[in-house]
């Protein structure tokens, strides 16, 4: 689909009205395990299907890091059109770039790149040079969390690729819960997948991959912040790899 600057208008509801359907999804979603089986919750295909029957398309938000396109071909299934989040910090590889328009192409989604409210340029000539070196919260704090932060705004529930295994951070990850920084229902349908039950799910359905991936990247953020990983280490330790920096804070 068509790459648009700017997320769609909806109505929401209110933000009790929503918090009281994370709560209630939440149980549901704990309930769906099938008995006698060694699931504790609702497989993502599940998950995506409660989404689907308690809000609409519009009211709907997938937030990509352009990794790979697992997550936006998992929800388009059942919600086609789906507006895909591309935070376009201004720092990405070309390859993450490249992924994003295969995705927009391939997938009946609809790509809204985010953007912060300043260029490069003009966060270089306010705060100095690399301020992603000097100050790396700030630097994510201006172009990713606060940019996310006013596109959600628009819709009533959001979708992350957040998985338990990726770091002690995310160990806990609920499949639904109520994001009460951006005031809206967020839903981690993958978030018991592995790294290899994403890559499984991607060559399965040939949804694009970003090149990077296969290259020792197994979490991609800005191109300055992200060194590749070795086998076996920690997979997101090539993330702001020397700094005891973790998270860009859009999942805290």
């Amino acid at each position: 689909m068509t790459v648009s600057l700017a997320p769609r208008a909806a109505t929401r509801r209110s933000a009790d009205e929503l918090r009281a359907i994370a709560e209630r999804g939440e149980r549901e979603l704990r309930s769906l395990a099938p008995a006698g089986s060694d699931a504790a919750e609702a497989s993502p295909a599940e998950v995506i299907a409660w989404v689907a029957a308690n809000f609409g398309t519009d009211a709907a938000a997938v937030a990509c890091s352009m990794a790979d396109a697992a997550l936006p071909h998992l929800v388009a299934e059942q919600l086609p059109g789906v507006d895909v989040l591309f935070l376009d910090t201004g720092y990405h590889f070309a390859e993450t770039r490249f992924t994003r328009d295969e995705v927009g192409r391939a997938l009946d989604v609809r790509i809204v790149d985010v953007l912060p409210d300043q260029t490069v340029a003009e966060q270089d000539a306010e705060f100095g040079e690399k301020l992603f070196s000097r100050d790396p919260a700030l630097c994510c704090a201006r172009r990713k969390v606060a940019p996310l932060h006013d596109a959600l705004a628009g819709y009533e529930v959001w979708f992350t690729g957040v998985r338990r295994e990726e770091a002690p951070t995310r160990t806990n990850t609920p499949l639904v819960q109520w994001d009460e920084r951006n005031g809206l229902v967020k839903v981690n349908p993958v978030a018991a997948w592995t790294f290899d039950d994403l890559l499984d799910y991607a060559g399965a359905h040939q949804v694009p991959v970003n090149l990077l991936v296969t290259n020792g990247y197994p979490s991609i953020g800005c191109e300055p912040c992200t060194k590749p990983v070795a086998a076996g280490e920690d997979p997101r330790s090539g993330r702001w790899a020397g700094l005891s920096k973790t998270e860009c804070g859009l999942h805290l």
